[in-house]
């Protein structure tokens, strides 16, 4: 039997110039419905589709409307409001997709106002995920008046996605230290999206990394490690009390150069990082190896074989491609301090708690990418400086053992092939005199 529910707020009152029509709401092959009552005028007023109804010769003061499971409580929701104005509508959604669901029988019933000002709420009101999910889904379903809703969601601008881009990258990039309250978490998340934005993953990029792009990291690059310079070359003259914070600021400055090492390679500029790094090592060492830092700074000096461990691979892979003279520069500056580092970092972690220490990981990356740079040079430079490796006092790490084997093993083959080449040569003329 079928369950009938009448809405009597809305019950028309006996007027002799305006029908009292009858809705008739029914779930599709299902018996349950739902009874509304109207003035013909207010149908008339706020629905095209009804209107259309109540105008037809044949037209009835019986009015039935089937609707689906899903969307029978959206139908009884604008029914049931129906004959309120508008605006009114808007207090009476819990939520977005109740404001979702009455915009789509909005559409079906045609009831302009009230599917603006649907449209009107959801383009205003914040989305969760799976709410934005349904929108984008549904809405282009439903026709120009509901486009607006799209807006948020609609691809930009080329340039306008550019310019947001930069000004990422400006703060990215900047010189300035952190802001209270907020530290580095502003900063940080400006550099996780401008790897998102740059960099193609799954899906193709939102930004090309075109000559303005690199252009613009390019002037970054510069004036972060200007700014570092600047600040290791007053390191000096500070008093004990002041070193903590220039610590503090240096590590601000090296952990932005940190991050440019991760992005610079996908974009083609690493080599740009790694030929200012090089020209800055001997500086870098001068200054940290100071009888005055001897005993502090133990975050600073950790952090710098860190970033150098990251030039060193990127170079002995040859990922970044220097000549012989500057691959063989930056191995004779920073391989005796790697090797002098190591078990000092060991020690200071024993006695106070250090957290940062070279971890098993880190002295891997390190010693094979020491070994990959050594075998690449020419053999003469391959020599010198295995021969101080051997000389030092700290062979254990990094162990170039590796490299040692190939180059005697090279300089035996070569040795061989130099011998081979001078029989021949004097079998050659001694073949050539014989005939004659």
């Amino acid at each position: 039997m079928d369950e009938a529910t009448v809405d009597q707020s809305s019950k028309a009152k006996d007027d002799h110039n305006i029908k009292e029509i009858t809705v008739y709401l029914r779930i599709n092959e299902q018996g349950t419905h739902k009874l509304f009552f109207f003035k013909s005028s207010v149908l008339i007023a706020k629905s095209e589709f009804f209107a259309n109804k109540l105008s037809s010769p044949n037209a009835s003061s019986c009015i039935e409307i089937h609707c689906s499971v899903l969307d029978y409580d959206h139908y009884v929701h604008l029914l049931s409001h129906l004959h309120l104005p508008s605006n009114s509508l808007v207090d009476s959604w819990k939520s977005v997709n109740s404001a979702l669901g009455v915009l789509k029988v909005a559409v079906s019933l045609q009831c302009e106002e009230i599917a603006k000002a649907c449209v009107d709420y959801l383009e205003a009101v914040p989305w969760e995920d799976k709410e934005e999910e349904e929108i984008i889904r549904i809405v282009p379903q439903l026709g120009n008046i509901a486009s607006p809703i799209l807006a948020r969601v609609k691809p930009l601008d080329p340039n306008l996605t550019k310019n947001v881009f930069l000004a990422a990258v400006r703060y990215a990039m900047s010189i300035n230290p952190p802001c209270p309250p907020f530290g580095d978490e502003i900063r940080i998340s400006a550099q996780e999206q401008i790897e998102y934005m740059l960099v193609e993953d799954e899906e193709t990029p939102l930004v090309a990394a075109d000559d303005q792009v690199k252009s613009e990291i390019k002037n970054g690059l510069s004036q972060m490690f200007s700014l570092f310079e600047k600040e290791l070359s007053s390191l000096l003259s500070y008093s004990d009390i002041s070193l903590e914070t220039s610590e503090n600021n240096l590590l601000h400055n090296l952990g932005g150069l940190e991050w440019l090492c991760n992005l610079l390679p996908k974009i083609n500029l690493m080599g740009d990082f790694v030929s200012k790094w090089v020209d800055l090592s001997i500086f870098i060492i001068s200054v940290i190896e100071n009888p005055k830092l001897e005993s502090v700074m133990w975050s600073l000096k950790f952090k710098l074989i860190e970033i150098t461990a990251k030039v060193l691979d990127i170079v002995g892979y040859g990922n970044v491609i220097l000549p012989p003279v500057c691959r063989v520069q930056l191995l004779k500056i920073w391989l005796p301090y790697i090797q002098k580092m190591k078990p000092i970092l060991d020690s200071v972690g024993d006695k106070t708690g250090f957290p940062f220490r070279m971890d098993e990981d880190l002295c891997q990356s390190i010693q094979g990418a020491i070994v990959s740079l050594i075998v690449a040079l020419p053999s003469n430079d391959q020599a010198d400086i295995l021969a101080n490796w051997m000389e030092s006092k700290q062979l254990e790490y990094p162990d170039l053992t590796e490299a040692f084997e190939i180059w005697c093993y090279r300089t035996k083959s070569s040795n061989r092939r130099l011998a081979e080449g001078l029989d021949g040569l004097s079998n050659g003329s001694f073949s050539s005199n014989s005939s004659s």
